[in-house]
């Protein structure tokens, strides 16, 4: 059994007789009793383990993973438990990236990105055991200073975070300090832009070669992703007698049938096929060839060729010419047919992808305005329970003509609004 001591300074010691019935201490320093007793039963957990050699309590193991390197090395000190190498932040993420050998390289150069964004605010030799919720905080607001946009902040939160969830499974830490921030990405319509056709005429114009041309045009009639989606298309995908084109799509393979999908041969989009499959070296596999090499940044490429047209760069260069499209789809087809050919669901199109335009705002003034200036003349209603004037027989007019007028009215009721019987409420207004 262990016992708890006190010196004049205040300082609790913890003392047991081990293994090797030699007397031994566990300095606490400046502690509470009731904080003293409760290292006390760990301690005792651990002593009778070393004497039997059965592994540790769980609540004990648990309670090892939650202590500071100081206890833990002075818990060493006394043949407790091994000495432990306190396991850093730079360390465990390391060793996090090097086991997601499953992932693709789009995912580990994120990985690194939220690796670089955490170690500049964190030392890179922290003890994870030490960040706390509050650091998590703080580390949020320090991305936010740094003028990120607020997806951007979100989609490096839940990286952290899957991060930090992964030691506890592996119960190397008891809790996820980054458990409570907010990574969920949210749709943000003051990114939202609308392409034009006009403006897309002009880029295409302003385009290097047939190449360029194209995957403009896959992305803006066709709705592609890019780069990866424009990169694995292959001409035997390109299905000419039917107008139709098979999409592989890296980013959703792993969903079930998420692997490709068919895409019309929209004809906005059919004469930079042709073309580019005019000027193909006989035999190439791939339809895009010029632009494959890692090094090519096309997003990059594409704010060049944007302002050579005399327009300025618009947000999410890509992603919107793939907005643009779906929304342009979806004034002519069902969103589910739709969302199949752009390849996301209903419920992300909404979010993320639909625009409402200009265009939407002058159709419906448009409406509103003819709707004014050609007032419609409405028959007598008949029908719900309000109460209906019914002209008298010799005030006959157009729109007291059929059979609401026929219907008998006595005498005093000629010169009075009346209700007609609930009966003929349906007929008549049919």
């Amino acid at each position: 059994m262990a016992s708890i001591s006190k010196d004049p300074k205040g300082n609790r010691s913890i003392q047991f007789v081990g293994k090797d019935r030699k007397r031994k201490t566990v300095r606490l320093g400046k502690c509470s009793q009731r904080q003293a007793e409760a290292v006390k039963v760990h301690v005792e957990r651990l002593v009778h383990a070393t004497i039997t050699g059965h592994p540790a309590d769980p609540d004990t193991a648990r309670w090892l993973v939650s202590i500071d390197a100081k206890l833990a090395d002075r818990l060493a000190g006394v043949g407790l438990v091994d000495k432990r190498d306190a396991l850093t932040l730079a360390a465990f993420i390391d060793s996090y990236i090097a086991m997601r050998t499953d992932v693709k390289p789009r995912t580990r150069e994120l990985y690194e990105q939220t690796r670089r964004s955490l170690l500049e605010f964190f030392d890179a030799n922290r003890d994870l055991a030490t960040i706390t919720p509050g650091d998590a905080d703080a580390w949020q607001l320090y991305l936010k200073g740094q003028g990120l946009a607020q997806n951007t902040i979100r989609r490096r939160c839940g990286r952290a975070k899957q991060f930090l969830k992964a030691a506890v499974r592996q119960k190397l830490i008891e809790e996820n300090p980054f458990a409570d921030l907010k990574s969920l990405v949210v749709g943000n319509p003051e990114r939202f832009y609308f392409v034009t056709r006009q403006e897309a005429q002009q880029v295409i114009d302003a385009c290097p070669d047939a190449e360029w041309r194209l995957i403009f045009a896959l992305s803006r009639f066709g709705g592609l992703r890019c780069p990866s989606e424009h990169l694995a298309l292959r001409w035997s995908d390109v299905n000419w007698e039917h107008g139709r084109i098979l999409v592989s799509s890296p980013k959703t393979e792993h969903l079930a049938g998420g692997e490709s999908r068919l895409v019309p041969m929209f004809p906005e989009l059919r004469p930079y096929l042709e073309q580019a499959f005019d000027q193909a070296e006989p035999g190439s596999e791939f339809v895009i060839t010029r632009y494959r090499d890692a090094d090519k940044n096309l997003r990059t490429q594409l704010h060049r060729i944007i302002c050579r047209a005399g327009l300025k760069p618009w947000p999410k260069v890509f992603q919107n010419l793939r907005s643009t499209r779906e929304t342009e789809l979806a004034e002519q087809f069902p969103l589910q047919a739709v969302c199949q050919w752009i390849g996301n669901s209903q419920a992300v199109a909404q979010k993320h992808y639909l625009q409402v335009t200009s265009e939407h705002f002058e159709r419906a003034a448009s409406i509103s305005e003819k709707a004014l200036q050609n007032p419609v003349q409405q028959p007598l209603e008949c029908t719900g329970n309000a109460a209906q004037v019914v002209n008298t027989a010799h005030e006959k007019t157009p729109e007291s003509s059929g059979v609401c007028e026929s219907l008998p009215v006595s005498t005093t009721e000629q010169n009075s609004p009346r209700r007609l019987p609930t009966q003929l409420f349906w007929w008549c207004s049919t």
